[in-house]
């Protein structure tokens, strides 16, 4: 287990950082699997909608959705999720799920469930996860951990290209608004708040690429195992 930890790339960060295009990109040049962390949240509040559970309810949340089942799947280049073995990829990205994910992940059963859910994904390694608690809750003995963040009118800007891409109804200001109170919220919460995990390597996205980013994580995973690899002909050798 613990030699797994050295093929398993953790990226954490707000809203708007960067983390999935970056992560997604990482895996494919790793040639590892990308699992999206917030997506599994944002399927669990999905859920709830679904079946009218009252998001500030634990009990019930826990309760009806504690058999929910989720996978990944790579379908022509794009990460699609699969929650009880229905596609469910663009439904998780409508606005309702997406506060609804940010409500559902103060609850510690909630969370705890599904740090369960990804500690299984990514137990034999070979993974790229990102989220917001993964360098320091979900794999902390991860070897490669870094924490992607940006100004918050960055970030907003992002999303709202990102949405308009789509063509999805947008409104920076309401997106910076938004940002602004997820980013108190996911902070602010006892349980798995959103923090850098003490050795991960901070990156500020705000004037760079996301080309240059992904130098950067790979440059220095590529740096760490050529030193891994000195130390061990090292110790082989006496």
């Amino acid at each position: 287990m613990r030699k797994n930890m050295n093929h398993i790339v953790t990226i954490d960060g707000p809203a708007g950082a960067g983390k999935s295009s970056v992560a997604k990109d990482i895996a494919r040049q790793l040639k590892y699997q990308y699992i999206d962390t917030g997506a599994m949240y944002r399927a669990m509040a999905l859920q709830a909608m679904r079946k009218k559970i009252p998001i500030q309810n634990e009990k019930k949340l826990l309760t009806h959705l504690k058999s929910t089942k989720i996978s990944f799947k790579n379908k022509k280049n794009i990460n699609c999720i699969f929650v009880n073995g229905k596609e469910e990829t663009q439904a998780i990205r409508s606005p309702e799920a997406t506060h609804g994910s940010s409500a559902i992940a103060v609850h510690k059963g909630i969370r705890k469930m599904l740090v369960k859910k990804q500690q299984d994904m990514g137990r034999a390694g070979g993974v790229v996860m990102e989220g917001r608690d993964i360098g320091t809750v979900v794999f902390p003995q991860a070897r490669f951990k870094f924490y992607l963040d940006a100004s918050p009118l960055e970030r907003a800007r992002r999303r709202y290209k990102e949405l308009k891409a789509k063509n999805m109804p947008a409104n920076l200001n309401k997106i910076a608004a938004s940002i602004k109170e997820r980013d108190q919220r996911d902070s602010a919460r006892q349980t798995s708040p959103l923090r850098p995990a003490a050795d991960a390597v901070i990156i500020d996205t705000t004037p760079l690429s996301q080309k240059q980013v992904c130098q950067a994580i790979l440059c220095h995973i590529d740096n760490v195992k050529k030193l891994m690899k000195k130390h061990e002909t090292t110790d082989r050798h006496g």
